[in-house]
């Protein structure tokens, strides 16, 4: 019991500790300095408390409202904007793999003295990755375009 007594004290005793005092000082030169300790030649701020917003009182009166049709023409205009960019998108994806299966079945090499491949070159794997690279951002692209569009209202 002792020890709770001692938690809700020092609890208690930290509460003043988040309103600390301010003070500026201005230089010869015009450097500031900003000190929440008194400072030779300092002078103390008063700041006016923040704003705070009210919370849960809804949608304010003059907020601009929309009519039901309107606003189902706007969600029928983007559903057709989203599926139209999803069309091209899996366009896209589709000629990055081909792309990225070209590569992979004519891999740039090095040949040794005896004309023998044993190396792929740096540039051949600067290629490769860049494709492959391009085959994952059409496949997140199509990812957060179907999600949109799943969550966009019937």
């Amino acid at each position: 019991m002792k020890s709770f007594y001692l938690f809700v004290i020092l609890y208690l005793s930290q509460l003043g500790w988040a309103q600390a005092e301010i003070y500026k000082r201005i230089d010869s030169e015009g450097h500031v300095t900003y000190s929440s300790e008194p400072i030779k030649g300092g002078k103390k701020l008063y700041l006016k408390p923040l704003p705070t917003m009210s919370g849960g009182k809804g949608t304010p009166e003059n907020f601009p409202r929309v009519d039901t049709q309107t606003q189902r023409n706007r969600d029928a205009t983007r559903r057709v904007i989203l599926e139209d960019e999803l069309g091209a998108e899996e366009n896209l994806l589709g000629a990055a793999r081909q792309n990225l299966q070209t590569l992979e079945n004519n891999p740039e090499t090095t040949t040794s003295t005896a004309g023998v491949p044993f190396q792929k070159t740096p540039q051949y794997l600067d290629k490769l990755k860049a494709a492959q690279d391009l085959v994952t951002s059409h496949e997140q692209n199509i990812k957060a375009l179907r999600t949109e569009i799943l969550n966009l209202k019937q």
